[in-house]
């Protein structure tokens, strides 16, 4: 591909969340054209799981597509503040459950809208939860819901964030992972005697197949 230069990068407004600029951009043939890009902070998302297997979700208004969205606890991460933190932050704020940060682990990372905006939005998984209390700014209003994983599967054509999407199907690709992990664990065990470690290895397969069906 010929390579396409940006050579201005003029601030048009300054928001609270978000600032917009007018790139101006050399193409390949030399022509000067002007392209749009948001500037943001980035953000943190929790797939939070609780003891039940049950995963919470919030449902919120959301003025851009105006109408209510199911999603997993999101936010902006503030001035210096470390990523996970900002995550676990975000899961007490809006849904009154806190977890410990032993017990947050990283899913994945995603550029939400690669066209014209630079958000990064890192997706953490969280268990072992504790009871809390939200924290809601004034003008925040959001319900709680709790769902099981095959129920989220089964709405996930009409979920509406791209969040979730990720969010859910990283969480399900982990839990496949965590099972083959602890396979090779068993077959490394030399103090395991191979009758026993066939019927541990079996169940193991049996759980990954399961996991993979549902």
């Amino acid at each position: 591909m010929e390579h396409i230069k940006r050579v201005g990068r003029e601030l048009m407004y300054k928001g609270s969340m978000l600032e917009f600029y007018k790139d101006t951009i050399v193409t390949p043939d030399g022509k000067t054209v002007y392209w749009d890009h948001i500037e943001h902070k980035g953000a943190a998302a929790v797939v939070a799981v609780r003891d039940d297997g049950r995963i919470i979700m919030v449902r919120q208004f959301r003025n851009s597509p105006d109408k209510e969205t199911l999603e997993i606890p999101a936010g902006g991460i503030n001035k210096g503040e470390p990523v996970k933190t900002a995550a676990i932050r975000e899961l007490e704020e809006e849904t009154g459950y806190k977890a410990d940060p032993d017990n947050v682990r990283k899913l994945i990372s995603i550029i939400t809208a690669v066209a014209f905006c630079n958000e990064k939005v890192d997706i953490y998984v969280a268990d072992k939860l504790t009871k809390s209390v939200q924290q809601l700014d004034e003008e925040e209003y959001i319900n709680v819901e709790y769902y099981t994983l095959q129920e989220l599967k089964d709405m996930i054509i009409s979920l509406f964030n791209v969040l979730e999407v990720n969010g859910i199907r990283s969480f399900r690709e982990f839990k496949r992972l965590k099972l083959n992990q602890i396979l090779g664990i068993i077959n490394e065990i030399n103090d395991i005697d191979d009758d026993t470690k066939k019927l541990y290895s079996e169940t193991i397969r049996d759980l990954i197949w399961i996991n993979n069906k549902k």
